[in-house]
């Protein structure tokens, strides 16, 4: 059984996110945040999974910079 990403708005990836659209975008620029998935010309989507993931690894990085202390 094939499982289906679940695809969030850039909306929805900045209020997970506390981000504005430009600095979502700056990180993408960057290559720094998840690749947007393209619907359309003019609609893109990112995978949820990929979102939290981005997250948990910014809360991994302040707990490692902490530990390095």
């Amino acid at each position: 059984m094939t499982t289906i990403p679940n695809l969030i708005s850039l909306n929805d990836a900045c209020t997970l996110t506390s981000l504005s659209r430009t600095a979502i975008n700056n990180f993408r620029s960057e290559g720094k945040f998840p690749e947007a998935v393209a619907l359309s010309d003019r609609r893109i989507a990112f995978v949820r999974s990929e979102v939290v993931a981005w997250i948990d690894g910014r809360i991994a990085a302040r707990a490692q910079k902490a530990v390095s202390r």
